[in-house]
């Protein structure tokens, strides 16, 4: 519906625009009768006249002659968006026989906003060219010879001109689209990489403590009700919980991002929440010796307290599958203006257990987050442990 609508008004603004340039082309016909030229005609056809007894002389035939090819000229015009060179061509050879330079004009405009540069150099010198021979050929070279040369020159620089400057106009508004589109998909993607770090970070630690808690279960075949009930209760809220996880992450991939467009983020776990992340991994039977020395912990900055959270999760997501029933210490200190420090430090576990999987990416999208808020980050085997160090910014 809406393209057929466009190509409507498409083609009423092309009629619109053969019926003023015939009419144009008549008014400038009279003129150029009476002695004003505005573009060299290099042959001036004698055209008879129809007189009413002897005394008055009526252009009856001149009119019909002009009013005609003025209409047939003018009509070409509404093709000119499909062949704008060979329609201009045409009526600017025409041009120099009769008076069809307003439509040659518009002919004109149109190569200059449609076709390259080339080509557009190539129709206006063909349009300039009865220009020059004309004034050499002139007899007797007068003054309005003269003048008719300067104002044919004019509107022909005017309508190529004028073409010129709405194709740059085009042209840059498709390149602000383009670049418009360009950033909305770097956005976007930054958004996925955002999205696939957190969901990393969230749905790591959730499986890890299910896999733990569900190998409890499996090993120790002599808990008690409790026990059960308890480690049931943990699996199926981390359950719970991961498929409400992956039912957001699926809704932003699947909702097509808009320029300017933000989406209210779900609220972000910070500093504030760490006891409870210790809390979960404690009831899977994890040591957990946490020393916390900051200042004033509600003053650290949310992008830090939210990284320093990560960072916790990530390790003890990782001490759930590869040191599995080792104590993890946390230390925590810092003050505003000399930075916040976080390690965690897990000895390794001995060899001969089969260990959960892992591809290491958590741990390089720590340092990458770490990286992104100005702090560095560190991790690896130190003798018999693993270590964990990051530090993250603190302003005064």
């Amino acid at each position: 519906m809406e393209w057929g609508k466009t190509l409507r008004t498409g083609r009423i603004a092309d009629l619109a625009i053969a019926v003023g340039s015939a009419a144009l082309c008549v008014t400038v016909s009279f003129a150029q009768s009476h002695g004003l030229g505005v573009y060299p005609r290099l042959a001036s056809p004698q055209l008879p006249t129809l007189s009413v007894d002897g005394i008055v002389a009526w252009p009856v035939a001149a009119f019909v002659h002009y009013g005609t090819l003025a209409v047939a000229g003018s009509a070409l015009l509404c093709w000119r968006r499909r062949w704008p060179v060979a329609i201009a061509v045409i009526l600017i050879v025409a041009s120099t026989l009769v008076s069809l330079i307003p439509a040659a004009l518009v002919a004109l405009f149109t190569v200059a906003t449609q076709r390259s540069a080339r080509t557009t150099a190539v129709v206006s010198a063909l349009a300039l060219l009865p220009l020059p021979l004309y004034l050499a050929f002139a007899v007797p070279p007068s003054a309005l010879a003269l003048a008719t040369t300067v104002t044919g020159g004019v509107l022909v620089a005017a309508a190529v001109i004028w073409g010129l400057f709405l194709r740059g106009l085009h042209e840059r508004s498709e390149h602000s689209r383009a670049q418009a589109l360009w950033r909305a998909e770097q956005i976007r993607q930054r958004e996925r990489e955002a999205l696939a770090r957190e969901m990393h970070d969230v749905l790591a630690h959730r499986l890890s403590l299910l896999s733990v808690h569900a190998g409890a279960l499996e090993v120790n075949q002599q808990a008690t009700p409790q026990q059960v009930s308890e480690a049931m209760g943990v699996i199926r809220s981390s359950a719970h919980q991961a498929m409400e996880d992956l039912q957001q992450v699926l809704g932003v991939l699947r909702t097509p991002l808009q320029p300017q467009e933000h989406s209210p983020e779900p609220p972000q776990p910070t500093l504030a929440d760490l006891p409870r992340l210790l809390a979960e991994s404690r009831r899977t039977g994890m040591h957990i010796d946490l020393d916390q020395r900051l200042d004033d912990g509600s003053a650290v900055p949310d992008t830090t307290a939210r990284t320093a959270y990560r960072i916790v999760q990530e390790a003890l997501t990782n001490a759930h599958k590869h040191a599995p029933a080792q104590p993890v210490r946390i230390d925590l200190r810092g003050t505003p203006g000399a930075g916040l420090t976080v390690e965690i430090t897990n000895p390794m576990p001995a060899t001969g257990r089969p260990l959960m999987p892992g591809s290491g990416s958590g741990l390089s999208g720590l340092t990458e987050r770490t990286a992104l808020v100005g702090g560095t980050l560190t991790a690896g085997r130190r003798g018999q442990s693993h270590h964990v160090r990051a530090e993250l910014p603190w302003p005064a």
